[in-house]
């Protein structure tokens, strides 16, 4: 069986679309499914839809979160309750193309365990936001070694790759990214990012920039190193300075210009306090994790059980 996992956030006006959609492709395709919404604590009546989606559409099951827990909360909660021999990640707007799952399960079926679903064009984004995309997707493929320039949440997943995944214990799970860590047989297909056919993307320019940096500190500890090599460079810059200062005491020359001093002294500050954000970030994270809290907090489901 397939279960097609589906992170659902104030997406009232789609839920009973995206359902009756995907699973009339898979009916016809001749695929067992079961469709797994996850509310993700939606603020509109998100959580009703999925209820009644669910009474009326037999393969729809629905999970809701307490409160906003996050997209790759969602996405772990569905893995975790899922129940088929493999899982497909898509999103509830449509914009990733539902007929793509059947070639999806094909590859499954001919052996690859993970097939990923790359962006051969990102639709109608903005152009700041598709160079910050792209920017952020080059960061994450400089420091985990993996191409990640066209990567999505759009991906099926053989069973034995989401038992590795749930059984992670880290709470800031980068999903794409982990994924394509965990290695296994893995293949790609292409598709075009789709428009949206209501509502509006939930993602401001704030969340895109709070998800980068959780997601790069969480995955490397490059960020980490830009404090030794800031303390390198003050250590050079220290040396010129001071290899100054000493040839003008030799001579009988004092340095010149207060200015020069409070430059310096800004300078050096600005790259302490720097360097103790960054460490102060990461320690943040620790201590998030030591805390060993739970991912998402399940308040409700429905569809059938069994």
């Amino acid at each position: 069986m397939l279960s097609v996992i589906i992170p659902a956030y104030n997406e009232e006006a789609i839920i009973n679309k995206t359902a009756s959609v995907i699973s009339k492709i898979l009916v016809d395709a001749d695929i067992p499914c079961e469709l797994l919404f996850v509310d993700d604590g939606s603020k509109d009546k998100t959580w009703d839809r999925i209820t009644v989606t669910s009474y009326a559409n037999t393969v729809v099951r629905g999970i809701h979160f307490s409160r906003n827990f996050g997209k790759e909360a969602a996405i772990m909660a569905g893995l975790t309750e899922s129940r088929g021999d493999c899982c497909v990640v898509i999103d509830c707007d449509l914009q990733h193309p539902p007929e793509k799952i059947v070639e999806m399960y094909r590859l499954w079926e001919h052996g690859y365990e993970i097939v990923e679903g790359q962006k051969s064009s990102r639709g109608t984004e903005g152009k700041l936001h598709t160079f910050a995309a792209k920017t952020f997707y080059a960061l994450i493929g400089a420091v985990t070694g993996f191409d990640m320039a066209n990567a999505s949440d759009f991906k099926l997943l053989d069973r034995k790759v989401v038992n590795v995944l749930i059984n992670m214990r880290e709470k800031n799970a980068f999903f794409r990214a982990l994924s394509s860590w965990v290695g296994f047989k893995t293949t790609h297909i292409e598709f075009n990012v789709q428009e949206r056919e209501v509502g509006e993307s939930k993602w401001s320019t704030y969340s895109l920039i709070k998800y980068a940096l959780s997601n790069i500190s969480s995955f490397s500890t490059v960020p980490m190193q830009i404090v030794t090599v800031l303390g390198v460079i003050m250590f050079f810059v220290s040396l010129i300075l001071g290899g100054i200062a000493l040839v003008q005491k030799i001579y009988g020359q004092a340095m010149e210009g207060f200015t020069t001093v409070i430059l310096i002294q800004l300078f050096s500050s600005s790259i302490i306090m720097i360097s103790l954000g960054i460490i102060g970030y990461y320690i943040a994270k620790i201590y998030e994790e030591i805390k060993d809290r739970p991912r998402y907090i399940i308040s409700e489901t429905c569809g059938k059980t069994c």
